[in-house]
């Protein structure tokens, strides 16, 4: 008799149960809760770590499991990130704090090249190759350099070894004076002194005060080598580092950016060349009123008004200062006179001369020229104050060009 399955009986068969193989053992019950939890890894004899339930294909190029969650928003990872970022900031900040003076060397170096730059190309349209100009306007630098010091050098030495010759006569005219003698009689003044001379503090200052001097010396021949040095490695390459700086520039920019970078180092280099002729001006006109006059270091003098007459704002008053101060030696008429010539002559420069020589070079509003001279003074002191303008020149010229183009489109 055959045997009869009802429907109901087959399908409530299960489909697994259907195909399983009857030697398989019977599957083991799982949680839900252990289901929805991702199997741990465990470790079998046949290799390395894998999740339970996973096959050794599935790990065929991963032999030592799948790799976790990155590290990478960690917050560990973030934090360790920030310290060395701000560590290293503030490492390039002392570097370029310690740098600084070399820094300001180069910077000085670059502007007298570019500043030069305008006579080396002059003598190029005059047929000179740019070696042999570059050579002509350097020659003519170290000229400058040489006649200052031997202007200002033998001066020196010889008021200095002048006032020890004259120490004692000097010192007898104090003892000789009614109001010295009082002062002395009261406070013993001279005693005083004489037993700090005689004391070794005085030597060992002395001694150190040699010492100081002689390293300042020493410090200013060899920036004045090295900023010459510099200067001539810069007017050689000028034409190279403005290819490579405009290189840096994206290609769709570099057009424009070539010609504003052509036009601010035109500006700058224009206010260095005309600063210079007008210290040229100034040292001249002082040299041959000084010689009439018959004021001592005449040379000397001139020189001093010219280098100081580069120094915005306050420079002529400081030359014109030094000259008169040794007409009042000569005599009071003298220097009476040397007071008017030079408040005359600031007036000629102010009014006249540096605007016909300025006025191709830098258009800088003069508040904008005492707000640079004074910010750079602050910030580089004397040098700060000499390339305060040619920058604020070089930023007004971007924010005309660049900024209100872009603020008038938006």
């Amino acid at each position: 008799m055959s045997e009869h399955h009802s429907p109901d009986h087959a399908s409530s068969a299960s489909p697994r149960a259907a195909t399983a193989d009857p030697e398989a053992p019977d599957p083991v019950a799982i949680d839900p809760v252990d289901a929805a939890e991702p199997a741990e890894p465990i470790l079998t004899s046949a290799g390395p770590l894998r999740p339970l339930g996973e096959s050794a294909d599935d790990t065929s190029e991963l032999p030592f499991g799948r790799p976790g969650r990155s590290m990478r928003n960690h917050p560990f990872v973030f934090g360790f990130t920030a310290a060395l970022g701000v560590l290293t900031a503030w490492w390039l900040v002392q570097a370029v704090v310690s740098a600084s003076s070399v820094i300001i060397l180069i910077i000085v170096s670059l502007f007298l090249a570019i500043g030069l730059n305008p006579a080396v190309e002059a003598l190029q349209r005059h047929g000179l190759p740019r070696v042999a100009a570059i050579t002509a306007v350097f020659l003519c630098v170290i000229a400058v350099f040489v006649a200052f010091g031997l202007a200002i050098v033998p001066p020196l030495t010889t008021q200095s070894t002048d006032f020890v010759q004259n120490l004692p006569q000097y010192v007898q005219e104090l003892q000789n004076n009614p109001l010295i003698r009082d002062l002395d009689a009261r406070f013993q003044i001279l005693e005083r002194v004489q037993q700090y001379v005689t004391s070794g503090d005085f030597g060992s200052q002395m001694f150190g005060g040699v010492l100081g001097f002689g390293q300042v010396l020493i410090g200013a021949v060899f920036n004045s080598l090295t900023v010459l040095v510099l200067t001539l490695y810069f007017l050689g390459s000028l034409n190279s580092l403005k290819k490579m700086a405009y290189r840096l520039v994206p290609r769709s920019r570099r057009t424009r950016a070539s010609l504003l970078g052509d036009e601010i180092i035109g500006s700058i280099g224009g206010y260095v060349a005309g600063n210079l002729i007008i210290s040229l001006i100034a040292g001249v006109a002082t040299f041959f009123f000084l010689v009439l006059m018959k004021v001592p270091y005449a040379l000397a003098l001139s020189l001093i008004v010219a280098v100081t007459d580069l120094i915005p704002m306050v420079g002529a008053f400081i030359g014109a200062g030094a000259a008169s101060l040794v007409g009042f030696f000569v005599s009071p008429t003298v220097g009476i006179v040397c007071v008017i010539f030079f408040t005359v002559y600031q007036q000629i420069e102010n009014y006249w001369i540096a605007p016909s020589v300025m006025k191709s070079s830098v258009d800088v509003p003069p508040l904008a020229t005492v707000v640079g001279a004074l910010l750079g003074g602050a910030l580089l002191g004397v040098v700060g104050a000499l390339l305060g303008i040619p920058l604020v020149a070089a930023i007004l010229l971007i924010v005309r060009e660049v900024v209100m183009p872009r603020q008038d489109q938006a």
